[in-house]
């Protein structure tokens, strides 16, 4: 995925700060609203970028399409103090940003306000070209972070709805998670199981042509 023009680099510096400065803000501001001030002591409720970007995850995401920001850090205990679903929740809101943020840059496209034949104009991307780039790292970004493999947002989601049993088990795998998704990624291909691939960009792309179809 290291074939991307100029045009295409510009857009995704610009997605990175806006994607990646949603998501985490969505954590911090659905955690402090469940009564968490974790986020708010630590300078996380914010929509500065330079305190939500990782540098490994954005340029990963230049390069390679997906990545990943700085994560907000939680107190758990706080969070369950309001509702067993808070954390659940929180770590929803993440994903659940990106989804809002693509479908919201789709409406110019749907409505018939931009030219959707013109990609890029010169060295800078067109208003398709970015809007094209926006939806679908938007919708990469949602799906990614879903896989329930921690650290991964979807791993508190799919852990709040398994029975206690299923609890004990994501939370004894739960420290090797990082390793796990890296053999997921990078060892399952070899096996004939593609997990970008078939995970990820296929949701992504069959969204991604609802939206700007």
């Amino acid at each position: 995925m290291l074939d991307f023009t100029l045009p295409q680099l510009i857009a995704r510096l610009f997605v990175l700060v806006v994607a990646f400065t949603v998501h985490e803000f969505a954590h911090a501001w659905t955690a402090n609203y469940f009564g968490d001030d974790t986020p708010r002591s630590q300078g996380r409720l914010t929509l500065n970028p330079m305190v939500h970007i990782d540098p490994l995850g954005a340029l990963l995401l230049v390069v390679a399409g997906f990545g990943w920001a700085r994560p907000v850090m939680v107190n758990p205990v706080a969070l369950e103090r309001r509702s067993p679903a808070a954390p659940m929740l929180v770590a929803l809101a993440g994903p659940l940003s990106n989804l809002v943020l693509a479908i919201l840059a789709a409406i110019p496209v749907q409505a018939g306000l931009v030219n959707i034949t013109q990609f890029s104009s010169g060295v800078l991307p067109s208003a398709f070209g970015l809007i094209s780039e926006f939806v679908f790292i938007n919708l990469v970004l949602m799906f990614f972070n879903l896989i329930p493999i921690a650290p991964l947002d979807g791993e508190k989601v799919l852990t709040y709805f398994l029975p206690s049993a299923g609890k004990r088990f994501m939370a004894s795998i739960r420290p090797q998670g990082f390793l796990i998704l890296l053999a997921l990624i990078f060892v399952l291909p070899y096996m004939g199981i593609d997990l970008l691939e078939d995970v990820i960009l296929q949701p992504t792309l069959a969204l991604y042509n609802l939206l700007l179809g």
